[in-house]
């Protein structure tokens, strides 16, 4: 009988820090497209404050999983980052205050809470 294992903590960083690094830099690079997907900001600012946030814990990510030195610290800050902000999508997009796309979002980073879960030790 063949055992399923999960990703190691090097994959689930890689792909954790490309996505935190490609959707963080979005509203910095293209106002235009971000609201044309997430829905009209009042103050704009605000997404962009969080777009280099979001940016700063994937690059991390990435410069841990290429170095292969995803410890303990790097896996509580990718699992705690992705927690934030799914709670931050649900709550607000069901309140009506954020676009329900940002539910696509929460699903996205559950998925990267459970990988989190499941990673084990790489190389």
């Amino acid at each position: 009988m063949r055992t399923l294992v999960g990703p190691t903590n090097e994959q689930v960083a890689a792909l954790q820090g490309a996505y935190f690094l490609a959707t963080g830099v979005w509203p910095l690079l293209s106002r235009k497209s971000f609201e044309e997907v997430t829905g009209p900001k009042s103050d704009f600012w605000l997404a962009r404050t969080v777009g280099v946030l979001v940016a700063s814990v994937g690059g991390v990510l990435l410069l841990g999983a290429r170095r292969k030195r995803v410890d303990v610290e790097l896996q509580v800050l990718g699992a705690a980052t992705a927690a934030g902000l799914a709670a931050i999508d649900v709550i607000f997009a069901l309140r009506g205050r954020i676009s329900m796309v940002y539910l696509v979002d929460a699903v996205i980073e559950a998925a990267v809470i459970a990988s989190w879960a499941r990673a084990r030790p790489g190389a």
